[in-house]
């Protein structure tokens, strides 16, 4: 098993930052790939961004040029670096991650983001 948890989420007005972080931990083999999803209430959950271990990215086209992922493969670790944050950012952002031959998915908990106007 392996197991993701995340943090930095929280209330941030209209044009801030937040920091979003995601740590891999247990059985964790090879990584394929790490990425954030987030869901609105009353929506599908939707790619954010997305990394490989080889470091190619690719971003959902409303956050390109405001969110940066990155990660550290020696931690396991991913980041989702947010700027020029609007309310319509508002959801639940999930830490995704593939593993092994089969690129089995795992998920974080979940951390909340609020953007107020």
């Amino acid at each position: 098993q392996v197991q993701l948890v995340e943090s930095g989420g929280g209330l941030v007005q209209a044009g801030g930052s937040l920091r979003l972080s995601c740590a891999a931990s247990g059985s964790i083999g090879s990584i394929n790939r790490m990425g954030w999803y987030r869901q609105a209430p009353g929506k599908q959950r939707e790619l954010v961004a997305a990394i490989t271990s080889g470091g190619s990215t690719n971003y959902a086209d409303f956050v390109k040029g405001r969110f940066t992922i990155s990660r550290d493969g020696a931690k396991n670790a991913v980041y989702l670096q947010m700027n020029s944050l609007k309310p319509e950012d508002t959801a639940t952002y999930y830490c995704n991650a593939n593993v092994g031959r089969n690129w089995q998915p795992y998920w974080g908990q979940g951390t909340q983001v609020t953007v107020s106007s």
